[in-house]
């Protein structure tokens, strides 16, 4: 998954203040003048670190672990099949970098609101890295994680429980918020994605807690967390508000700007399947983002069926051996990405997003659900689905490729909510399948590993399992519940990583052992 640690970004120094990336990050830096650290260059490439996705192939690599997809160039083990590996904790000088964006807002703004509106983004942006670091593996550093900073003889970093780790979470986003708050609406410079309005920075950083707090569902009696009363107290602040709203990276035509698996930049297009647990689904409930998600099967068209036919779509069972997958593609009937991704005619693709309104309105629906806040989880859940299918709509330009002539319109999204297959029947297990599904179908081709983590800790939606081509090997009739912690780790804070496997998990770092938040 990634392949750095903190020892090893310790070890690196704690110099890598500007390092640039190409492209993207250019767009606050006169390419006449000599480039200065400055809070904004800090915040430039701070905020693109979180929004812009990996490209090419790894760019969908995330989506065969959700199930989203299928792959028949070659055996994905890891993604595909379940042979979850060491993730990685190479965040070091990300971190320090929030830290020195604060340090220099202090020293070059009078404006105290200016001052502020840094310090909420650096929280925000250090709650937002650990957070996804904490639910991939378990305990991590987190209190003491900048001590390599005074040092050399502090590499060995201690781990919080992952209690306290969420402890730590929610009380550096309360912070954040309480920054942007003092802001007052004020604007910050080096913003490329929402132009540095602090008042919508505050509403990513709300909706953000909310999905904190959803990830401990299965905490909600610990009475140290008191997650239900937590959670209306964040619902009840500025949220986001629509699809405008969402913390999204957007594409364009421009060198270095394109669309990250647009087929100019990859070979790869005609390997990616489209798995039964959309197309299936979708047909089911005649849900018309079928058309704008996949493209129909070559030789069910080449034998007449319409492109517009729901007949027309065939998904792929990623669990399927391999074999099976090859099969299944020499036999050309199957369905892959739509067009809208991968076309040259279209090098904006759609947004790519990090925090959003569909996944908000699914989160509340889930919360409303669970009783942690008042409202009717049915108009939650289908402000959700209407979310999702107008952004697949407002992102796809009228082309008969991308659409295949079922364009999603006022009237076929009224009928799509209307459908009774869709609705929830105020029974709880059933709701919350529903609403987790509906997440799931808005979670394709963005926001990585997130409906994985759903899963984890709801069972829904279902994800196929064959114990005949799982490669976890100890538990082939399970999806692995975490990846190991990184040997990094164990060549240069062995005592600590020790203390910390021993403390969770009995002293085994496999991929199947239960982290504090999807234990009972």
């Amino acid at each position: 998954m990634k392949l750095y640690t903190i020892a090893a970004g310790l070890l690196a120094g704690s110099m890598l203040l500007s390092a640039c990336t190409a492209n993207f990050d250019d767009i606050n830096t006169n390419p006449d003048g000599m480039t200065q650290v400055t809070p904004a260059l800090l915040a430039t490439n701070a905020i693109m670190g979180i929004v812009r996705p990996n490209s090419n192939k790894s760019f969908i690599q995330h989506m065969l672990t959700t199930k989203h997809m299928a792959w028949y160039e070659l055996l994905e083990e890891s993604t595909q099949y379940n042979n979850f590996g060491r993730d990685g904790f190479g965040i070091y000088p990300t971190l320090r970098n929030y830290t020195a964006m604060e340090e220099l807002a202090v020293e070059t703004y009078q404006d105290q609101k200016i001052v502020s509106a840094y310090k909420g983004l650096a929280l925000f942006l250090k709650a937002y890295r650990l957070f996804n670091l904490t639910i991939s593996v378990g305990d991590i550093p987190y209190e003491n994680i900048l001590m390599g900073a005074e040092g050399p003889e502090y590499l060995t970093v201690p781990y919080n429980t992952q209690k306290d780790v969420f402890r730590f979470l929610l009380r550096d986003l309360d912070q954040a918020h309480q920054y942007f708050v003092e802001a007052d609406g004020a604007s910050f410079a080096g913003d490329p994605v929402l132009d540095g309005n602090s008042a919508h920075w505050d509403r990513v950083c709300n909706t953000f807690e909310l999905r904190v707090l959803s990830m401990l569902s299965m905490k909600e009696d610990d009475p140290d967390l008191n997650v239900k009363a937590k959670y209306a107290e964040v619902a009840g602040r500025d949220l986001l508000r629509s699809n405008d709203d969402n913390l999204q990276l957007e594409f364009s035509s421009k060198e270095g700007q394109l669309y990250p698996f647009n087929e100019t930049l990859q070979s790869y297009k005609q390997y990616a399947m489209v798995s039964t647990t959309v197309v299936d689904v979708l047909k089911e409930y005649e849900d018309y983002r079928l058309f704008y998600y996949a493209r129909p099967s070559d030789k069910r068209t080449e034998e007449g069926i319409s492109a517009d036919s729901w007949d027309a779509y065939v998904g792929t069972d990623p669990s399927d051996p391999f074999e099976n997958i090859m099969a299944k593609a020499n036999s050309r009937d199957f369905s892959i990405l739509n067009d809208r991704y991968t076309d040259a005619g279209n090098p904006a693709g759609e947004p790519f997003i990090t925090i959003g309104y569909a996944e908000l309105c699914f989160n509340l629906a889930e919360a409303a659900l669970r009783g942690w806040i008042q409202g009717d989880p049915s108009e939650y859940y289908k402000a959700g689905i209407e979310a999702s299918m107008r952004f697949a709509a407002d992102n796809t330009p009228d082309n008969a490729n991308y659409h295949h002539n079922r364009q999603i319109t006022d009237e076929v999204i009224a009928a799509t909510l209307d459908n009774p297959k869709i609705q929830l029947t105020k029974d709880f297990d059933h709701d919350l399948y529903k609403i987790m599904e509906q997440k799931y179908l808005a979670g394709f081709m963005q926001i990585p590993y997130l409906t994985y983590y759903d899963y984890r800790r709801t069972g829904c939606p279902e994800f196929p399992i064959n114990p005949e081509s799982n490669r976890n090997v100890f538990a082939p009739d399970k999806i692995p519940m975490r990846w190991m912690y990184p040997q990094d780790e164990y060549d240069y804070n062995k005592a600590n990583i020790e203390e910390a496997v021993q403390r969770q998990f009995g002293g085994s770092d496999d991929i199947n052992q239960l982290m504090w938040i999807v234990k009972e």
